[in-house]
């Protein structure tokens, strides 16, 4: 995964006026989920599972503070045994974003739940990743559009909401440009909603019910048992 300098970037004005709207995002959509594990893969210097009450927590990824270590093309973890996985900025710069997707399918539940964020390409973050080609995070990443990012979840056997866009500020680099674009917040909402530079979107892991269909034997008429006449005894007159 290419994660140069994210670290780096959360610490600046500019990553944490994206992380925090993804936070408090987050914080809305896992407040009312519940079960027992609850995944987080990738981001792990923010603690997005803070307000989710499920009982046991971890993150994973690559850099610290993690619970777990591990590709996250190849979970460690058992087959539909997962309540929640939130994936903050994965898929765009994973080298193999399906299998990622396959692995959390897998080990979601039946119901179990997806939270992705991801930046939006259809962007002015969009369109400065594509004029400053290379660099550090996030620019060295594959943005995935909300589109494409649906239809891979629907072949997956996810349903899909519409997800939710924000941070319509430009992508500038200094506190103060990014205060007096604050502007542009409610008016993208109102007028521009999907060119937010990052969105969520939220999936629910669905299983069709399955009913044993059996061969239709051909069933053999029984054959009738022959009826023997009871003899009836004479009665003797005297």
């Amino acid at each position: 995964m290419s994660i140069s300098g994210l670290a780096a970037w959360i610490a600046s004005p500019q990553g944490r006026y994206i992380i925090d709207w993804e936070a408090a995002c987050i914080d809305e959509a896992v407040g009312d989920i519940f079960g027992f594990n609850a995944l987080q893969i990738g981001l792990p210097q923010q603690d997005f599972l803070r307000a989710n009450r499920i009982p046991l927590r971890c993150r994973i990824g690559e850099g610290e503070p993690v619970s777990l270590r591990c590709d996250p093309a190849a979970l460690p973890i058992a087959t539909q045994s997962v309540d929640l996985v939130i994936l903050p900025h994965v898929l765009e710069f994973a080298d193999d974003p399906h299998q990622i997707l396959r692995e959390v399918e897998r080990v979601l539940i039946p119901e179990g739940q997806l939270i992705v964020v991801g930046f939006n390409p259809l962007s002015l973050w969009g369109l400065r990743k594509q004029a400053r080609r290379g660099g550090g995070f996030p620019w060295n990443g594959s943005y995935l559009s909300p589109g494409r990012l649906k239809d891979w979840l629907k072949l997956l056997g996810f349903e899909v909401d519409r997800g939710q866009y924000g941070c319509y500020a430009p992508p500038c680099e200094q506190q103060k440009w990014l205060q007096r674009w604050r502007f542009t917040e409610s008016a993208g909402r109102r007028w521009w909603k999907f060119s937010g530079a990052v969105y969520l979107m939220r999936a629910v892991k669905r299983v069709n019910g399955m009913r044993l269909i059996t061969p239709a034997w051909r069933r053999k008429p029984l054959r009738a048992k022959a009826l023997r006449p009871v003899t009836q005894k004479e009665g003797h007159s005297d």
